[in-house]
């Protein structure tokens, strides 16, 4: 039971320390992923007002048939991006989460990429 108490530790602390320099403003909200073992979650947040914008995830009705993997997490980044091109919200800053950048959080921002936003 150590070790994973540990490896939560060290992911608070990474997470910590994104945060310190990861800031969402109105113009240049802050969008971050939350990954589980069987959900993925993307917000866009206004830290200035801390109000969350957007957001999708595979828990919501209309996004249920997709899971937490590579090609489904860059489907669900595409889809907050459009969301977010509606709401007129071109750039952002990406919040990893304390998440290593490979993988599903990869996917994920290139996703948003690919719906024409700019990190």
């Amino acid at each position: 039971m150590d070790a994973l108490k540990l490896k939560i530790k060290r992911h608070e602390k990474r997470k910590r320390h994104i945060r310190l320099s990861v800031s969402g403003t109105a113009t240049r909200p802050r969008i971050s992923i939350f990954r589980s073992n069987l959900h993925l979650y993307g917000q866009v947040i206004d830290d200035e007002r801390g109000v969350t914008l957007c957001s999708v995830a595979t828990v919501q009705k209309e996004f249920s048939q997709y899971k937490n993997n590579v090609n489904d997490a860059a489907i669900l980044g595409e889809e907050l991006g459009k969301k977010m091109i509606e709401k007129n919200i071109k750039s952002a800053v990406f919040d990893r989460n304390g998440y290593l950048y490979h993988g599903v959080v990869k996917s994920f921002a290139d996703g948003v990429r690919k719906a024409g936003v700019v990190f």
